[in-house]
């Protein structure tokens, strides 16, 4: 290192570090990245720049790895620790020059081949000052701020505007020692590392910054000049009977009405706003799987985000981990009902893009959506819409709406330039703030329109709401999943290209259930989710602090022996301390009555906590059935027992998107039992399995599992009473009168699920009743009672409560 570099390291020592605050990506390097300290280490940077390489040096110190500063010595001859692929760019030149890393690189490769026991690792490290897209028609700012490989004056106003938004993005380590392996001269290898390497720092500037942003008369002209849109306008000029000017018009309000406004500017604004937002209101935002999107980007896919809806501040979470994951925020579908004054503008400046929650046949309008949809797609945009098309009203996963995946594999079959993969995201809530609202709608208000009323209440109302959860799923690559789901789509598409093709509806709904379940497999236990499921299975929705602690400790030792996925993830800490930052979130009501402390829901609010038990109550179907069957027959035999999960677990797959397959559910169940039996939740005589003593220290656990899944088995007795009693129902009927007798129930037994009439939830059942055979099905698709349901209905009553049979069979369903 030369001694002027040195002196201007020194020398920018502290402006640096006054002016700079580096957000280092990913934030573990060694788990995801592999990056092992104890080799030597070079990093690589793209531009030879004392302020990148003094950033660096403040992030390598965060994340202790070695400094870029300081020599490395390999068999004897030392080395730079940090190498850059060009020169800054002259000041009054427009080509920057290239380094002597070539040379260095050669001597590295022919180093490593005459000393086989080292192994330096050359670490790229990409160094973004600020996230801001390029621009078809450059302004001021640019002239300023040009990012590539600015000159010492540009780099000193980037420095001083953008230091606060310094990003260093660390990547795998390349093992010297592997291309020293390589066919070919050194000199050869190193040209193909350069190589490498240069498109490598392309891509992660275009994975932070995303592609050029278009002009808005670029939009109008690309839209409205497709062959779709102008097929639209013309049969929107001859419907309508006005001029085909008129009908261009009505198109281009409708861009207007739809398309984001980008500005990179409202989007860091936003990061420090929401900083302080999140850290007021949130205990910690937990992030898994993040390495998918960023792997997917290296590779150049075109990624979109498929996330659940539990609220509306996962807009801004998301995005807001995406962002801080390295990656560029996504333009947002959102709903027209949140495209008011003033939020609908700053949305849209966000990247939001507003859809009617229905095109109610509008050709033209649908023309121009799905356009503007397939524009993203080809000018490399990310993407995130909601499959369930609204929030969740239950915490369960809503059925998806398969209208934007339908656009999407669409637009994939019409041709997009690069891969497309969707990524399936849970988020979770310890706390969600409109879960008041959702109960009351359930209970038949009506849903309140969004206004700046609601979200100036909203704002007064923050609080405390825990801990947030975003968990990235496994993706689907689309191309992958068309070829292997109708292999011979591309000759069926050639032989009639205009006409939709009869595969997309069926191939679309299969997706569409792919997302869901892979959503719901990457599920995040939190503790307000695993308190309410076990507090909701009490009979009195009370338990001592010690009883509450046991249960969350037997069911998290559980999902850690037995893990309902590899995807799921379980809170870091011990059940006595999730159980006491749980209580902190002033859910629960707690009580001494001299032998301890009493849990309970506050009053008149053990249904809100339904919401939270929901979110996750598809990890616990199999154990909730396992047990609801030995408690019911007091010991069954173990087969018998996976013979009842082979009837009930494809409704119950249906019902909540579980991902396991039959078999892998079978397999999986047969785990289970004989866990519990080891931790003596169960006990075993050859194969008959039976309930654990009542005076066992287990009993109370095994017990709360018996009655987790209850009320969803009485909701199925009750559907299948109704067609049991009248025999032969419509599908419409059957519903209605279903959901009149859930609801009488939910009032006489003190039911604490408003889904538990919930006609979208019933409704599910019933389809997945038709889909698995169980019912008849009359010549004008009325639903028939048959001999496979009234099977399924007794197996089904012997899991349920007696009190509940008994009203059952009483109940005058000509009178509903």
């Amino acid at each position: 290192m030369s001694w002027m570099r040195n002196t201007l390291l020194k020398v920018f020592h502290y402006p640096v570090k006054w002016l700079v605050k580096p957000h280092s990506i990913p934030a573990s390097v060694s788990d995801e990245l592999g990056i092992d300290t104890s080799k030597p280490i070079i990093y690589l940077l793209p531009t030879d720049s004392v302020t990148d390489q003094l950033a660096l040096r403040m992030a390598a110190k965060n994340l202790r790895l070695p400094t870029p500063n300081t020599s490395v010595e390999l068999a004897g001859r030392h080395y730079p620790g940090v190498l850059f692929l060009r020169k800054t760019q002259p000041l009054f030149k427009k080509q920057a020059a290239n380094t002597e890393v070539e040379s260095v690189f050669t001597e590295l490769v022919h180093l490593h081949r005459d000393h086989n026991e080292i192994d330096a690792q050359v670490v790229p490290v990409f160094i973004s000052w600020g996230r801001a897209p390029g621009k078809g028609k450059p302004g001021l700012a640019d002239l300023i701020a040009d990012r590539t490989a600015p000159s010492w004056l540009r780099k000193l106003f980037i420095v001083i505007l953008l230091g606060r938004d310094n990003f260093i993005s660390f990547s795998r380590a390349v093992s010297a020692q592997q291309m020293a392996a390589h066919h070919g001269s050194d000199s050869h290898i190193a040209q193909k590392l350069m190589r490498v390497a240069s498109t490598h720092f392309h891509r992660k500037r275009q994975s932070m910054t995303g592609p050029t942003l278009l002009e808005r008369e670029t939009l109008y002209n690309s839209v409205l000049g497709s062959a779709s849109v102008r097929r639209a306008v013309a049969d929107e000029a001859k419907d309508k009977k006005v001029s085909p000017e008129k009908a261009r018009e009505n198109a281009r309000s409708y861009i207007d009405e739809i398309a984001a406004d980008y500005r990179e500017g409202l989007v860091r604004f936003g990061d420090r706003l929401l900083t302080r937002i999140w850290n007021k209101i949130y205990n910690g935002i937990s992030v898994k799987h993040a390495d998918r999107i960023r792997e997917l980007a290296r590779n150049g896919h075109e990624i979109i985000y498929v996330p659940c809806h539990r609220s509306h501040m996962d807009y801004l979470l998301l995005t807001y981990v995406i962002y801080h994951e390295g990656m560029v925020t996504p333009h947002i579908a959102a709903g027209i009902n949140l495209n008011f004054w003033p939020v609908g503008k700053i949305f849209r400046r966000g990247g939001a893009f507003f859809l009617r929650r229905s095109f109610a046949g509008n050709k033209l309008y649908t023309a121009v959506f799905r356009e503007y949809l397939e524009l993203l797609f080809n000018r490399g945009y990310s993407v995130k819409y909601y499959p369930e098309g609204g929030r969740s009203r239950t915490g369960r996963l809503i059925p998806p709406k398969t209208g934007m995946l339908a656009m999407t594999m669409q637009a994939l079959i019409k041709g997009v330039n690069r891969p497309v993969s969707i990524v399936p995201v849970y988020i979770g809530y310890e706390n969600v703030m409109e879960v008041k609202s959702y109960l009351s709608e359930l209970k038949g208000s009506g849903k309140k329109k969004e206004s700046n009323l609601q979200v100036f209440s909203a704002i007064r109302k923050l609080k405390n709401y825990g801990h947030g959860f975003v968990n990235f799923g496994e993706p689907i690559h689309l191309s992958q999943f068309l070829e292997k789901t109708v292999p011979d789509w591309r000759s069926q598409l050639a032989a009639d290209p205009d006409k939709k093709p009869g595969w997309l509806t069926p191939t679309v709904n299969t997706l569409a259930n792919s997302v869901m379940v892979r959503i719901n497999k990457a599920a995040a236990i939190n503790g307000m989710a695993i308190t309410s499921l076990c507090l909701l299975s009490s009979k009195t929705q009370r338990m001592s602090e010690t009883e509450l602690t046991s249960a969350v400790e037997c069911y998290m030792t559980m999902l850690k022996e037995v893990p309902f996925s590899s995807d799921a993830t379980l809170p870091d800490m011990s059940a006595s301390d999730l159980v006491k930052s749980t209580l902190k979130l002033d859910k629960f009501t707690i009580t001494d009555d001299g032998y301890g402390k009493l849990i309970g829901p506050q009053p008149n609010s053990a249904i809100y906590l339904t919401y939270y038990r929901n979110n996750i109550q598809h990890v616990f179907a199999l154990p909730g059935l396992i047990f609801a069957q030995v408690f019911a027959c007091n010991g069954v035999d173990r087969n018998r027992t996976l013979q009842l999960v082979a009837a009930l677990y494809p409704l119950l797959q249906k019902e909540l998107f579980i991902y396991l397959t039959q078999d892998q559910a079978l397999a999986y169940a047969d785990k289970l039992i004989s866990f519990f039996v080891d931790q003596g939740l169960l006990v075993e005589n050859e194969t008959f399995v039976s309930p654990p003593p009542t005076q066992s220290p287990q009993f109370h656990n095994a017990w709360l599992l018996s009655r987790c899944m209850q009320e969803t088995f009485q909701r199925y007795a009750v559907v299948l009473t109704v067609i049991s009693k009248q025999k032969v129902l419509s599908r419409n009927e059957l519903e209605r009168v279903s959901r009149v007798v859930a609801e009488r129930l939910s009032t006489l037994f003190g039911m604490s699920s408003p889904e538990f009439y919930d006609k979208n939830v019933l409704s599910s059942f019933i389809t997945a009743l038709r889909d698995n055979h169980w019912l008849d099905i009359t010549a004008d698709g009325s639903f028939k009672h048959s001999e496979e349901s009234e099977a399924l209905r007794q197996d089904v009553m012997a899991l349920v409560w007696p009190e509940i049979v008994q009203h059952l069979e009483k109940v005058d369903f000509s009178t509903t």
